[in-house]
């Protein structure tokens, strides 16, 4: 897996430490092993064989698989510790920096390292949105997504489908994107369709 992939799943922790690689290739416990497994079988069977699934779907695969390569094989990262200025920048002035990001690029390709930007690491980013916001970065990205997805769905024109919905805002899973969904709206996502479609 690239470097750069997991650096940016790591959380931008090497921005001056170096990239992060693996340093082994068998899983830290049976248990890793198994979830490893399972990841790659769900994007293998359900997520690349979609012809269906656009970049944004595509892109946050990739990004999935890297996060969880990193919980589950022996990486460069395992000994690192945060910085103190990681925590210090952490402030109501970055979440608003990467709360403004994220709503106004919600429809890229958008990883931790890109919400963090120029301003902090992406370590100082996290812990701005676990400190101020009761969440992650991506966590946020995912309900910008899903606010999007919800709005597009009232609106939707004759012909659409929830699932193409889903994978326009990034998600593969059409199980989870209606749970998720319905935690949200107190509704099915079809229902909303159907809304729209009177």
């Amino acid at each position: 897996m690239a470097s750069a992939l997991l650096t940016e799943a790591a959380g931008g922790g090497a921005r001056a430490r170096g990239p992060v690689t693996l340093t082994g290739n068998r899983a830290v416990d049976p248990a890793a092993n198994r979830r490893l497994g399972a990841t790659i079988a769900f994007l293998r069977d359900h997520v690349l064989i979609d012809p269906d699934a656009g970049d944004l779907v595509l892109a946050t695969a990739v990004r999935h698989l890297a996060a969880v390569t990193l919980v589950c094989l022996p990486n460069s990262t395992t000994d690192e510790e945060p910085h103190r200025t990681d925590s210090g920048d952490a402030d109501g002035a970055t979440l608003h920096r990467a709360i403004a990001f994220i709503e106004g690029n919600a429809h890229r390709d958008t990883g931790l390292a890109d919400i963090a930007a120029a301003y902090v690491t992406p370590r100082a980013a996290q812990y701005a949105f676990s400190r101020h916001a009761g969440t992650t970065p991506l966590g946020y990205l995912r309900r910008v997504r899903l606010v999007r997805a919800h709005a597009e769905l009232k609106t939707a024109d004759p012909g659409t489908t929830v699932s193409a919905v889903a994978m326009k805002w990034g998600f593969a899973h059409q199980g989870r994107f209606a749970s998720a969904y319905r935690d949200a709206y107190g509704a099915p996502p079809s229902a909303t369709l159907q809304d729209a479609d009177r």
